[in-house]
C-alpha cells in the first residue's frame, strides 16, 4: 500500500512539474515538506504536553510547550528555505562497468547570501550530500549501483534536506531523461589473439622483451591489476598503469565470431578484458560483432565506441521489437 501511493504521489508530481530542462531554480510550488519520523514524535510531544498544561492548569507547562511549538514552527520554516531557490545546473552519468557502481555527478548552485547544508541528491538507490557555500557551485557525485550491462536510464533524480534540525523533511523531484552506459565486466582468461589486424594470420612479436615503454597515465576503471605500477604505488604515488607499445604488431582484431565461448555474456566479457588491456598497452585494435565493425584505431573515444556498441549488443534491437 504504502509503495503504491507512493508512486500515485510521484505520478502526480509528474504531472504537475513537467519536464525538467537545466538550469533552472527551485521555487516554492515544487518543494514538498513533511515532518520526519523525529518531527512526528516531537509534535506528539507537544500535543501531550499541552493536554497536560490544560488539564493542571499549569501555566509553566503551557509557556514550555508554544515555546517549543514556536521553535518547531522555525524549524519548519528554516528547512523548506534550506531547498528554496537552489539552482539545479546540470546532471550527468559516466559509464560504468558491470558490477560496480556508477557516478551521477550533479550540479547544483547556491546564489544567495547564506549557505545551504545538508542537500542530499538521491537515484537509483544512491545517494550523496553536500553543503553548498554562498555564490558557489557544488559537484555532487551519486553511486549508482549497476549490476549488469546495457543501458540505464534515470528519468527522476530526488533533492531533499532535513536540516537545520532534523524535525522536518522538504524535497523536490527532477525530472530529467539521463542515459547511463554501463560496460559489460572486464573479464576473461583467454590470451589476446596474435593475428595482426594488418595482415591476419602474420604472428604478432607479443612478448615481454619486445613491448617499448611509453610512460605512466592514472587509473581508469577496469584496467588489469597487473599492469599497475605497484613499486610507484609502495613509495605513496596514486594508482597509475604502465602503459607499452607492442612493437612488431600494434593491429589487433577482436572477433566475436572466432571465440568459442558458448555464452554470450562471456563472449562480451572477454572482448571487453581484451579493449581495456589493449587500450592500456597503447595498442591500435579493431573490434567485429554482429551488426558493428570498428577499424583498427586507438585513443579513449575509440574505447568508448567499442565498449559501448558491446553494453548495448542484442539490447537496442529487442528494444525496438517491443515498441509498436
Amino acid at each position: 500500500m504504502k509503495r503504491f501511493l507512493r508512486r500515485k504521489i510521484e505520478a502526480w508530481a509528474r504531472r504537475r512539474q513537467g519536464q525538467d530542462v537545466p538550469p533552472f531554480t527551485l521555487h516554492a510550488r515544487r518543494i514538498y515538506i513533511l515532518p520526519t519520523p523525529f518531527g512526528a514524535a516531537f509534535g506528539t510531544m507537544l500535543l501531550v504536553m499541552f493536554v497536560a498544561g490544560v488539564n493542571y492548569g499549569n501555566s509553566m507547562a503551557l509557556f514550555l510547550t508554544f515555546l517549543l511549538a514556536a521553535f518547531m514552527l522555525v524549524s519548519m520554516h528554516q528547512c523548506h528555505r534550506n531547498l528554496l531557490r537552489v539552482s539545479f545546473v546540470s546532471a550527468a552519468a559516466a559509464p560504468a562497468f558491470a558490477g560496480t557502481r556508477g557516478r551521477l555527478r550533479v550540479t547544483l548552485a547556491n546564489d544567495a547570501k547564506v549557505p545551504r547544508t545538508g542537500i542530499e541528491v538521491s537515484a537509483q538507490g544512491g545517494a550523496a550530500s553536500a553543503d553548498i557555500h554562498p555564490h558557489e557551485q557544488v559537484q555532487i557525485d551519486v553511486p549508482i549501483p549497476v549490476p549488469r550491462r546495457g543501458r540505464v536510464r534515470i528519468d527522476r533524480l530526488l533533492v531533499r534536506t532535513a536540516q537545520p534540525f532534523g524535525l522536518f523533511r522538504a524535497w523536490t523531484w527532477v525530472h530529467l531523461p539521463i542515459d547511463m552506459i554501463v560496460y559489460p565486466r572486464a573479464h576473461g582468461t583467454l590470451p589476446m589473439p596474435v593475428e595482426s589486424g594488418q595482415k591476419a594470420g602474420a604472428r604478432a612479436l607479443a612478448i615481454a622483451g619486445a613491448d617499448e615503454w611509453m610512460g605512466l597515465r592514472p587509473f581508469r576503471e577496469g584496467d588489469s591489476p597487473r599492469q599497475v605500477a605497484w613499486k610507484a604505488y609502495a613509495r605513496g604515488a596514486p594508482l597509475l598503469i604502465k602503459e607499452y607499445s607492442a612493437l612488431g604488431s600494434e593491429l589487433r582484431t577482436f572477433d566475436y565470431s572466432k571465440l568459442s565461448i558458448p555464452d554470450t555474456e562471456a563472449r562480451l566479457e572477454q572482448l571487453t578484458r581484451w579493449v581495456v588491456d589493449a587500450e592500456s598497452r597503447g595498442e591500435r585494435y579493431a573490434l567485429v560483432i554482429p551488426g558493428h565493425r570498428f577499424e583498427p584505431e586507438g585513443g579513449p573515444e575509440h574505447r568508448h565506441q567499442c565498449l559501448t556498441a558491446l553494453a548495448l549488443h542484442g539490447q537496442d534491437a529487442a528494444r525496438a521489437g517491443d515498441e509498436p
